[in-house]
């Protein structure tokens, strides 16, 4: 069994534009006198790796804490694309993942610089996957991302964003991003970690 931390680390992490950056700020120091080392720190919802609840674009709709856990944790699989993802490519992905282990095409990841396209989106809808992840600080484009998330958030779909893959190959895996439980947010950062299911 081999564990992947796909994880970035917050303090340094990549941000969304126009985002704040994560602030750390030293608390109490042992070697100022204080009985221990505390950290206290500022981010935002998406920073990092994180999740989006469908309350990010839906208003109304489930919050992170009112996202079942079982959406967060299970078979995936990790699929490499680079450029627009099409409603083939999005097909093709599904197809791969099927062939391998049914349960992993519930939770589909992909590697590279991939961006989702509507088409591509309303097939993972249709297809009712539980969470999608991808190494970008938004799924589908920088510049438009709404009517992607719409269209997925609106399935119900977790989306795992910020993710890094770049140790991983293409495969089945187990994954585990379970989010922070913060009452009433529209997403919440997470440690992803893939496991192996190699002997």
């Amino acid at each position: 069994m081999k564990l992947y931390d796909i994880s970035q680390e917050v303090f340094s992490c990549k941000v969304f534009p126009g985002d704040p950056s994560p602030e750390r700020h030293e608390l109490l120091k042992i070697s100022d006198g204080a009985i221990c080392n505390l950290t206290g720190f500022g981010m935002c919802a998406h920073n990092g790796t994180h999740v989006d609840a469908p309350y990010h674009f839906i208003d109304g709709a489930k919050t992170i804490d009112q996202v079942a856990l079982e959406r967060f944790v299970g078979y995936a699989y990790v699929a490499e694309h680079e450029g627009a993802l099409s409603a083939e490519d999005a097909m093709v992905i599904l197809g791969k993942a099927r062939s391998l282990d049914n349960r992993a095409a519930k939770r589909i990841l992909v590697k590279g610089n991939a961006v989702m396209t509507e088409e591509a989106a309303k097939v993972f809808a249709e297809a009712e996957i539980l969470l999608f992840g991808n190494e970008s600080q938004t799924v589908g484009p920088e510049d438009a991302p709404m009517a992607v998330h719409l269209i997925m958030l609106g399935a119900q779909i977790v989306l795992l964003e910020g993710i890094r893959l770049s140790e991983v190959d293409e495969g089945v895996y187990f994954l585990s991003c379970a989010p922070i439980n913060l009452g009433g947010a529209d997403g919440a950062p997470c440690r992803a970690v893939l496991v192996s299911l190699d002997e």
